[in-house]
């Protein structure tokens, strides 16, 4: 049963899940309402007024960062092209967060801290070395993308090498930077780490809108950030996590997901 404390805190991220909804679809008054409800909730609520700012600063940041993308989208670029830079303007958010953070005098933290690849992992039925569980964890990606792959044309992984490294080496380390970064070790010092991981999580799975992916598809993504946040929090480090979410991104190029 969550505490009072936490249900307080889902009451104020339900409207910080709405407001990444209607951003990423474009409902820009939608997302207005949304931002002056926190506002409120914000002035009224001494308690949560640090992460109320934190999501509030969130949607401003997403928003300018639409606002840019629609901008951009003006110009005659390669596909290829606009969607890096998409994924490079996510550095928006990581500014946004990052200057409230400032602002409230707290220190900002990525989990930045060296990954012990020697040290293990204690799972709910088994514990195990660090290094091999992230060897078993790529070659389970890359056999989940590996027949996908082997469907494309001849030539074709060939072709977008480049792209494919720089879009999942841009992709996932902001990404994980916003969530299992800035957001997770604000959220952290709250409420409970699996509470924080739930929010993140789902924040990052609604986040995915904004590139074109279903709702629902979108929600499932979700998962993967549990796992993310999962693994960020028992080796208190980001680094396993930006190379587990970079290889995914690879085997989602490969497998003509993203293009």
């Amino acid at each position: 049963m969550l505490s009072s404390k936490s249900l307080s805190l889902y009451l104020i991220a339900i409207p910080f899940f709405l407001g990444i909804i209607f951003t990423a679809y474009r409902l820009f008054l939608g997302l207005i309402i949304i931002i002056l409800f926190l506002l409120i909730i914000y002035i009224v609520n001494v308690n949560y007024r640090f992460i109320t700012s934190i999501f509030i600063a969130f949607l401003i940041s997403f928003l300018i960062y639409q606002l840019t993308n629609i901008f951009i989208d003006n110009f005659e670029i390669s596909r290829e092209l606009r969607i890096l830079v998409n994924r490079g303007l996510l550095i928006i958010i990581i500014i946004g967060l990052s200057i409230v953070i400032i602002l409230h005098k707290k220190k900002i933290s990525f989990f930045s801290n060296k990954a012990n690849w020697n040290s293990s992992i204690s799972l709910p039925f088994h514990s195990i070395k660090l290094s091999y569980f992230m060897l078993i964890g790529v070659i389970i990606t890359g056999l989940v993308f590996t027949p996908i792959m082997l469907d494309q044309e001849p030539g074709y992984i060939k072709s977008i090498l480049v792209f494919a490294l720089l879009f999942s080496i841009i992709n996932a380390t902001l990404e994980e930077l916003i969530w299992r970064g800035l957001l997770l070790t604000s959220l952290i010092e709250y409420i409970s780490a699996t509470n924080a991981i739930i929010i993140t999580s789902i924040g990052f799975g609604l986040l995915h809108l904004v590139v074109g992916i279903p709702l629902l598809i979108s929600l499932l993504f979700s998962i993967g950030g549990l796992f993310y946040g999962f693994i960020v929090i028992k080796t208190n480090s980001i680094y396993p996590a930006i190379i587990f979410h970079f290889v995914m991104n690879v085997g989602m190029v490969f497998s003509g997901l993203i293009l």
